[in-house]
């Protein structure tokens, strides 16, 4: 008999200002601990918002704050790893509430793996994107065009990924983006010479997930 494969609860939450979202996850994180959830996937987009990890310095962070404010971009200190990153419409943002035990990987293949989904699914669209390294995330070249951050505790994880679809670019002069002062950052669009469909790039991503963890996806709705 074959295996019935775990299934992965996932939403498509639209666009969500960074406060609510994180909130929302903070809720999910405990009722996943309980066992009261299934592992769930969040994809959103955020309204534009600088953040900060835990590696995060204050110099990452090149605007003061009422500056930022000025020009309608929120400014949050987190808990997940890595340093300043921006987020905004047309950037498709992915957040995990996983048990890792659920799925039988430790933090580095958590990683690889979601690397590995990100890859598969830019590659649908005709982008050859590439680890590093050093730096987690994807880079076509030597510009970004997905970062990686996670927060987790007792093997349940928080945050997740921001992938840069068709996203301008522009508030990226804010910050020293992921601590790295001598690479830049893309966008599918620039990449493609094209705008791109944020639903589509949702779907492509919930179908690499299902092959990334070995998984069924499943859509649901609510909170």
């Amino acid at each position: 008999m074959s295996r019935e494969k775990p299934i992965i609860e996932w939403q498509d939450l639209g666009a969500v200002r960074y406060a609510d979202a994180w909130s929302l996850q903070e809720r999910l994180r405990g009722q996943r601990l309980a066992g009261e959830i299934r592992d769930r996937l969040l994809l959103l987009e955020h309204l534009p918002v600088i953040t900060q990890g835990k590696r995060g310095i204050s110099s990452d962070v090149l605007t003061p704050e009422d500056e930022l404010a000025k020009e309608g971009i929120d400014l949050f200190v987190t808990n997940r790893g890595g340093r300043a990153t921006y987020h905004g419409p047309g950037q498709v943002v992915g957040y995990f509430i996983f048990d890792l035990g659920s799925i039988g990987l430790g933090v580095k293949e958590f990683v690889r793996a979601i690397e590995g989904m990100l890859m598969d699914a830019l590659a649908g669209f005709g982008i050859e994107a590439a680890r590093d390294k050093d730096h987690p995330g994807l880079w076509v070249g030597c510009d970004k065009i997905a970062a990686i951050g996670l927060h987790i505790s007792h093997n349940v994880t928080q945050h997740g990924f921001a992938l840069n679809a068709s996203c301008d670019l522009a508030p990226y002069r804010h910050i020293v983006a992921c601590g790295i002062s001598d690479r830049g950052v893309t966008t599918m669009e620039r990449v493609l010479g094209r705008p791109q469909h944020i639903g589509q790039i949702k779907r492509a991503i919930v179908r690499a997930a299902a092959g990334a963890f070995g998984c069924e996806m499943v859509e649901i709705s609510g909170g």
